[in-house]
């Protein structure tokens, strides 16, 4: 007779008599077998910040009321497959960490990852950390208020620093937000180090149910991309329709690890895409996202 079959033998010879100890004894076997579990993660106070949509709809960052319909659908049908890699049970711990990138400046690539973050906090199941990672121009802080915020650079500049405080509570539910972080030398090196890999799993690590979700710099002209694409395990690239030339497209696909490319958002869809330059052969899928 195995150990684990002695003991419940012994559970049951004990719990004849009694009631109490019979119903303990119709429990299931790992209710009596665990381990003793290990101290919990400390629980954080994070400072909170207004996420206000009027401002960001009246800047363009979110489509027109007459079109939310429409991209509220586009928006599920990117999301579905990204939330499905990030959940597997066997995926990796950094699929659930996901940058959005472009290949060049006026892609729509903040414009996409703030849609992207606002329908992914509409989930029952998970949560999602919307973090500015296009540190040289710290854009994405700026639109969300939290621009003189410490942030992902202060945790780089210091090892001694925690991150998770740096993390903003917002009033969408759902949504947390980082914001870039100070101004620092040698942003490329810092987002290079292991430092940085350290934070993003430290930050997935904290929440089983949070995914974090990277708004990057253009990869064609900044370091500071290149060097962060190496991080997440999920990348989704943004392009625009009549904007982004068939050369940038390809330029920036060689810089991404392919095995990690899990989207192609063609941006302003309706414009400007009659001529093909956007039928690409890899393994990826691609979305177009409805023209705002």
């Amino acid at each position: 007779m195995s150990l684990i079959e002695n003991s419940l033998e012994k559970l049951r010879r004990a719990a004849a008599g009694s009631k109490i100890a019979g119903a303990a004894a119709r429990r299931e076997p790992v209710a009596v077998l665990r381990e003793p579990a290990a101290a919990s993660e400390p629980r954080y106070l994070h400072p909170r910040a207004a996420i206000d949509l009027a401002r960001l709809r009246a800047h363009g960052y979110l489509p027109h009321a007459a079109q939310e319909r429409r991209f509220a659908d586009w928006c599920h049908r990117l999301k579905r497959p990204l939330i499905h890699r990030a959940l597997l049970p066997d995926a990796a711990e950094d699929a659930r960490s996901i940058l959005l990138t472009s290949a060049l400046p006026g892609d729509g690539k903040t414009f996409i990852t703030l849609n992207l973050a606002l329908s992914m906090a509409r989930e029952r199941d998970i949560s999602v950390l919307l973090v500015d990672g296009d540190l040289p121009r710290a854009h994405l802080s700026g639109l969300l208020g939290i621009q003189q915020e410490p942030g992902l650079l202060n945790a780089l500049r210091d090892e001694q620093l925690e991150v998770e405080p740096l993390v903003h509570d917002t009033d969408v539910p759902g949504l947390q937000i980082m914001s870039a972080g100070g101004p620092a030398e040698g942003t490329t090196e810092l987002i290079a180090s292991e430092r940085m890999r350290e934070i993003a799993a430290r930050l997935i690590g904290l929440d089983s149910r949070r995914l974090i979700l990277f708004d990057s710099p253009p990869l064609l002209v900044s370091a500071e991309a290149r060097a962060l694409v190496a991080v997440p395990g999920q990348l989704v690239l943004v392009t625009r329709a009549g904007h982004t030339p068939q050369r940038a497209v390809v330029d920036a696909i060689a810089h991404i690890d392919k095995k990690k490319l899990h989207g192609l958002v063609i941006n302003d869809a309706y414009v400007g895409s009659q001529h093909g330059y956007y039928d690409y052969n890899y393994d990826y899928s691609s979305e177009r996202a409805p023209s705002r």
